[in-house]
């Protein structure tokens, strides 16, 4: 053994290892990229990304080999009945081949248990061994999915992840083992497997589905979303696998795959972000108020990213690349002004300045534009510094728009235009309507009463005597753009339940699968949002290994550690994908979660947020966010080689440093989970500090202001516009210095953020700008969201508080209640008698008139 790893390492040493020290070489310059030259990405959001991609992303690298045994178990079941081979077999003898496995998996044998549910995961996989193209087999996957859910093979195999979750001896194993590897979550693995294929398939309406099969897809989300076995929800049970991770007592659960599994059944349960869509106009249709036509994911489309800023290395290339101006003497005419070309000789400046422009002015992408200072004196040409150029968005910002108002011809094509497919943009205005709250409204109005008038009137919105005509056109303009959110008419319901809870009485809960995913979170969210939160901690590119924190690697890492230099390369790209696929996952919960409960009811939000805020998830993802970011995006964690199915079908190459290197995926500009991790935590982050004075204070306390200005960087316009928010909600805060010097990250805010009409978020002078008092925003918040829990969620039967229950006042109902006595009462009745009722005297008919 020692003697064949020592001449593979010599052999690899030979051959391989100069090609491999150029590929580390190359990725460590790679990650430290220059800004200067940083591509538009062209990236659609999307619920996930596409089929196959996230069904490949299943499989870690290291469970390569394991396909084989899914083909052989298959095999060997299936040559005891029959010789012919799967495709040959009619739909009644593959229907009863089925229900022949279906009866295996009930039978106590653990071994033969498991190799039904291994060709159960064969044949979601699209009997792989019998396909000549992965369109075969991913059409076969898929046919093989709806068969299997009409056989009822999901809740069986639900029915069995319960007994897995259940083993104590395979946890009890895990824990004696100083490292868990792969083959310790062997049975778990499988199980998961086949659940996540086809939950996944019915995610996905393909558009050769006839009626049947979409009618089948419908059924299948509506199971999700409801009980399978007993009165847990599979999402509830997948979340309690993560806390049990969490909590030490079983480390050999495959955390990606639960992950992955529980995100796909939140998103087909629940509905991905054009079911929210829908789901948010309806309910504001039933509260009576209009229709919301603006969809960020579709308004983002029709908008250009800005050009990033440039690094500090590439200014002071450019500053030493350009040639030094000698000052013509005083007086003289700026013809004198001359510069020196590398030989020496001078040049006159006039003369290079209309060679520059001739060709097109400044090379390096307009940086130096417009180099003419106007305070300068006559004969120089001004040269940006590193200060002026720290905010090179700023100024691309500003170029852009002064190229919008010169250059608005539509034959010419722009550089910078949007790519093929896109929407074309507006060719005036901004992309955003502007919207006004009621309060702001209410306070414009207070306001100029009180100035003009010299008192308030409350709770009058239309009287405007002895206000001028300016105040009259503008309270015009702001009630023309007055908007009312749902969550505002959900919190003036829940005061007036509170404030009158007798003629108030609570409406009727819509029985939802948001409703009912929170009624059945509701006891242990806390628990469930630690446990996500710790994950994504561990899974952090910034994240250093602790000896306390959860070993997340128990699904990737094999039982024997990798003995050449190729395959430790090989296990560390898995590695490193493996946990980009987990923030992706945690990221995508948390973000569809929020969103739900959100347009469910304002207080749920509001409850998930607290327990998120309450564990750090802000610092969390500003953490995850202070690092080299373009590098994150753009990194190349994947051997498309191997991928699922590739790594299967037909005959597989050699896997080599050359092969390893040159793949497929290396073609794009950015990693797709990478880039929508961090937009998702961008959002996750904008919903929890909104509105929230005392949580947008923390950004400021944290420095996040040049974190979230680094991730302008990348040139994604969702990405920009929810790191422009971020920046927004915290400007007023920043102090006068901070905008002077970012004057034009202000103009971006500005173009690319929406207008609230009376928010003076640039200048610092606003209410909301006031000393910072945490705990008491978060208490009375609490308050009103325990009120709503207790009230509507409680598990006594009474509806109201014991203060206002009605009192039972009819004289036969009270005189024939039955009581119960206790022991010494009763050995004493007769003396309670004598006192109470013989010796004393009462006028029955006055306590009755009375």
């Amino acid at each position: 053994m020692e003697v064949g790893g020592g001449g593979a390492l010599k052999r690899a040493a030979a051959v391989g290892l100069p090609k491999l020290r150029e590929i580390f070489r190359r990725q460590r310059r790679d990650s430290e990229p220059t800004f200067a030259d940083t591509p538009d990405l062209d990236f659609l959001y999307e619920d996930a990304d596409k089929h196959h991609l996230e069904i490949s992303e299943l499989y870690s690298y290291t469970e390569e080999n394991e396909f084989k045994f899914n083909q052989l178990f298959f095999e060997e079941l299936l040559q005891q009945y029959t010789s012919s081979k799967w495709c040959e077999l009619s739909s009644d003898e593959k229907r009863q081949h089925i229900l022949r496995l279906m009866e295996l998996t009930d039978i106590s044998d653990r071994s033969q248990r498991m190799k039904a549910v291994r060709s159960y995961l064969y044949l979601v996989q699209g009997v792989f061994g019998e396909g000549s193209s992965e369109q075969e087999v991913w059409k076969t996957s898929r046919d093989m999915v709806f068969l299997l859910y009409k056989c009822g093979v999901f809740t069986a195999l639900v029915e069995l992840l319960y007994l897995e979750i259940d083993n104590s001896t395979a946890a009890s194993a895990a824990l004696r083992k100083p490292a868990v590897s792969l083959a310790d979550s062997t049975d778990l693995r499988v199980i998961i497997c086949v659940l996540y294929i086809m939950v996944e398939n019915a995610r996905v309406e393909e558009a050769d589905d006839d009626d049947a099969t979409k009618q089948l897809i419908n059924m299948f989300r509506y199971e999700l979303g409801q009980p399978i076995l007993g009165d847990d929800l599979l999402a509830v049970v997948l979340f309690g696998m993560v806390t049990k991770f969490c909590s030490g007592s079983a480390p050999h659960f495959p955390i990606k795959k639960v992950l992955l599994l529980l995100w796909k059944t939140i998103l087909v349960s629940l509905g991905g972000m054009h079911k929210l869509f829908e789901l948010k106009n309806a309910y504001r249709a039933d509260e009576g108020l209009g229709p919301v036509t603006e969809d960020t994911v579709s308004v983002t489309r029709t908008m250009r990213a800005a050009s990033p800023p440039a690094s500090a290395a590439d200014l002071i290339e450019q500053q030493q690349q350009r040639r030094p101006i000698v000052r013509a003497r005083k007086g003289a005419p700026i013809d004198e002004a001359v510069t020196l070309d590398p030989n020496g000789d001078k040049i006159a400046a006039t003369d290079q300045w209309k060679a520059e422009s001739a060709n097109g002015g400044d090379q390096n992408g307009g940086f130096l534009s417009g180099a003419r200072s106007e305070d300068s004196e006559p004969g120089l040409i001004k040269q940006s510094s590193l200060d002026d150029d720290e905010n090179g968005l700023d100024e691309e910002v500003a170029r852009e728009m002064d190229n919008n108002a010169i250059n608005n011809s539509d034959d010419e094509i722009r550089l910078d235009s949007p790519c093929p497919g896109t929407p074309p943009p507006p060719a005036k205005g901004l992309p955003w309507t502007p919207k006004v709250r009621q309060r702001d409204l209410d306070a414009f109005l207070d306001y100029t009463r009180e100035k003009f008038v010299g008192f308030q009137v409350q709770g009058d919105r239309t009287s405007l005597a002895g206000l001028p005509q300016p105040i009259h056109e503008g309270i015009k303009v702001l009630t023309a753009h007055l908007y009312v959110s749902l969550a505002e008419v959900q919190v003036k319901r829940e005061e007036e339940i509170a404030k009158h809870p007798m003629s108030k009485p609570e409406c009727n809960v819509m029985d939802s699968p948001t409703e009912l995913l929170y009624q059945h979170t509701l006891p242990s969210l806390a628990q469930y949002m630690i446990a996500l939160l710790k994950i994504l901690l561990a899974a952090a590119p910034t994240s250093k290994a602790k000896t306390d924190s959860i070993n997340i690697m128990a699904d990737v890492l094999p039982e024997e550690m990798p003995m050449t230099v190729l395959q430790s390369m090989k296990l560390g790209i898995d590695v490193n994908r493996h946990k980009e696929i987990i923030v992706k996952a945690i990221s995508s919960i948390l973000l569809l979660l929020l969103k739900h409960f959100k347009i469910n009811h304002i207080y749920q939000f509001e409850f998930m947020s607290q327990h998120l805020v309450f564990a750090n998830c802000i610092p969390l993802v500003l953490k995850f966010f202070n690092q080299n970011i373009m590098a994150y995006i753009t990194a190349k964690n994947t051997i498309s080689l191997i991928d699922y199915p590739r790594c299967v079908i037909g005959d597989q190459p050699e896997l080599t440093a050359d092969t390893l290197e040159a793949t497929p995926g290396d073609m794009a500009q950015y990693c797709w989970r990478n880039l929508y991790s961090c937009i998702n935590l961008l959002r996750i982050l904008n919903k929890l500090t909104k509105w929230k004075h005392s949580r947008t204070m923390m950004l400021v306390v944290f420095k996040s202001a040049p974190i979230l200005k680094r991730a302008l960087k990348v040139k994604q316009v969702m990405m920009q516009l929810y790191v422009l928010k971020l920046l927004k909600a915290q400007t007023k805060y920043l102090g006068r210095q901070w905008r002077k010097s970012n004057m034009k990250t202000m103009s971006a805010i500005y173009q690319k953020v929406r207008h609230r009409l009376n928010d003076d978020w640039a200048f610092g002078n606003d209410v909301d700008a006031r000393p910072w008092d945490f705990q008491a925003e978060e208490c009375a918040l609490r308050a009103c969201v325990d009120r709503f829990n207790n009230r509507r969620y409680s598990a006594a039967t009474t509806t109201f508080d014991p203060e206002f229950q009605p009192v039972d006042n009819n004289l036969q109902s009270v005189l024939g209640r039955e009581l119960d006595l206790g022991e010494e009462f009763k050995c004493k009745w007769e003396a309670w008698v004598d006192r109470e009722v013989i010796n004393s005297s009462i006028c029955w008919e006055q306590l009755l008139v009375d």
